[in-house]
């Protein structure tokens, strides 16, 4: 998608802090951090909500959750504890229509989120 802002930063077409990249993925720092460590995971290719994912995106919902795990290890937050995000449309949140996970950690969080 030619105007997607996490598409553009896949592609480094626009900045960002990447702490991860791989063939399918991208992982990078949040711009507007709500925890100490916020990771904002994507897939390289465009899916729009939860809602379009198709049988052959399955895999890659997975490995989001994977890279999620990978980076919170490296981070120093699997013991403590951490938690991953996935917002579907914008009553639940999202605000960029690009499939993604936010890794959020450092801080003790409360249920439910609210």
């Amino acid at each position: 998608m030619s105007d997607c802002l996490f598409c553009k930063i896949a592609a480094k077409q626009l900045p960002a802090k990447l702490v991860h990249e791989d063939p399918d993925t991208v992982a990078f720092e949040d711009i507007n951090p709500q925890a100490p460590t916020h990771v904002v995971v994507v897939p390289r290719k465009h899916v729009a909500t939860l809602n379009d994912l198709a049988p052959e995106d399955e895999a890659v919902v997975g490995k989001l959750h994977r890279v999620a795990a990978k980076i919170a290890k490296e981070r120093g937050l699997a013991e403590r504890g951490w938690r991953a995000v996935m917002n579907c449309n914008r009553d639940a949140g999202q605000t960029v229509f690009h499939l993604h996970l936010h890794l959020l950690g450092g801080r003790a969080f409360g249920w439910p989120p609210g």
